[in-house]
């Protein structure tokens, strides 16, 4: 048999332990050959361009 908790965690402290797990925000760069905004080390979606 596994072991099980003795006691309820609240909310907070289930809040605060997932806290942790949020997404984050992703870089964004402009494209040195058309300026248009993209994501760093990936070709621009809008003109191809890659280094």
């Amino acid at each position: 048999m596994a072991p099980l908790p003795k006691k309820k965690h609240s909310h907070g402290r289930t809040a605060m332990r997932r806290s942790t797990f949020k997404a984050s925000i992703s870089a964004i760069s402009k494209c040195p050959s058309c300026g248009k905004l993209r994501e760093p080390h990936k070709a621009c979606p809008h003109c191809g361009h890659y280094k």
